[in-house]
């Protein structure tokens, strides 16, 4: 099982590079170029028209990864990953609907936000039939670091599931608004579930082997989307990335290990929630300078300190590593 996440890291990194080499002239070529929002720091709209849709390359590398090196899973009757790639191809094709609909009128406004709730709803509820159907999920919640099991009644599941997976996917979202955030803060999250497998046994393999492929797939991308990008992953990619955590979370029956593992993602989402709350409270006023919280500290907010791409990826990647770690010791109780 080592050997086949190991490899399944390197395919997807090798795959992830391969396809951007070709994919980025592309986009130029056909001006697939982001619109920058307006209202965010002045310094980003240099950014104007650099290609968007760049998580074409990392979910090419999964598909990859799955048909290839997860091929003896499917065998085995195993079919675990490719409804975790399914779901995340479905989050991704709603992103890439939205990317197209910003080209399309060249701005930063892409299918409205009844739609893409409606659209990530159904995608949420047949997952989790899905999963439940195949014996990966039961209706009882996990509580990490305490390492107890607490049944809740079939239909307080699914909406609390739901309500995980959709915003799971809105708050990976939101953390992709830098260079490189959203993959270097990812990466640790997919190792982690990656790490997880060694405690289940062969048995979950396939999932792995998916785990490793995303993170394998996001090492490749950062070649291209480090600070200075050459491309963004766009909705295509995030709702992608989105889906493909959501997916993993509840493939391995460990929902709430988000609250920890995902704890860079829910800054960013509460960051965001309180800023808007507190705006129309306050008729005018903000908590932040700018949200999410990475705009924040972009433009110095507490500390005066305005800092650059570069030191927040390095700041997101090593706190989400953390948590990595963390949640791994939280848990291994489980198994041991």
């Amino acid at each position: 099982m080592t050997a086949q996440l190991i490899l399944a890291f390197i395919i997807a990194f090798l795959v992830s590079s391969l396809v951007g080499h070709y994919l980025v002239p592309f986009l130029r070529r056909i001006k697939a170029g982001q619109a920058i929002r307006e209202d965010g720091p002045r310094w980003h709209m240099s950014k104007a028209g650099t290609p968007t849709m760049g998580g074409l390359m990392f979910i090419a590398a999964v598909a990859v990864v799955c048909l290839t090196v997860g091929f003896q899973s499917m065998l085995e009757g195993n079919y675990g990953h490719i409804v975790c790639l399914a779901l995340a191809l479905v989050f991704g094709a709603i992103g890439f609907l939205d990317d197209y609909e910003k080209l399309k009128k060249k701005q930063n406004l892409g299918l409205t936000a009844k739609a893409k709730f409606l659209l990530q709803l159904v995608a949420a509820l047949v997952f989790i039939l899905l999963m439940r159907e195949m014996g990966y999920i039961t209706t009882s919640l996990y509580i990490p670091f305490w390492n107890v099991t607490y049944p809740i009644p079939e239909w307080l599941y699914f909406i609390f599931a739901a309500f995980v997976i959709v915003g799971t996917v809105n708050s990976v979202n939101l953390t992709d608004g830098v260079d490189g955030l959203a993959a270097g803060t990812s990466i640790p999250v997919f190792l982690f579930f990656a790490a997880v497998t060694f405690l289940w046994g062969e048995g979950y393999a396939a999932l792995g082997i998916f785990a490793s492929g995303v993170a394998g797939g996001l090492l490749g991308f950062l070649l291209y989307n480090f600070n200075p990008a050459k491309v963004f992953m766009g909705d295509t990619g995030s709702l992608f990335l989105g889906g493909a955590v959501a997916a993993m979370a509840f493939a391995y029956d460990m929902p709430l290990i988000l609250v920890v593992l995902g704890l860079m993602y829910i800054i960013e989402t509460l960051s965001d929630i309180i800023q808007v709350a507190y705006f129309k409270i306050s008729h005018g006023k903000r908590i932040f300078k700018m949200a999410p919280f990475h705009h924040h500290l972009e433009l110095g907010g507490w500390t005066g300190k305005k800092w650059k791409e570069k030191e927040l990826f390095v700041l997101f990647f090593t706190v989400s590593l953390v948590c990595a770690v963390v949640s791994f010791l939280g848990v291994y109780g489980r198994y041991a």
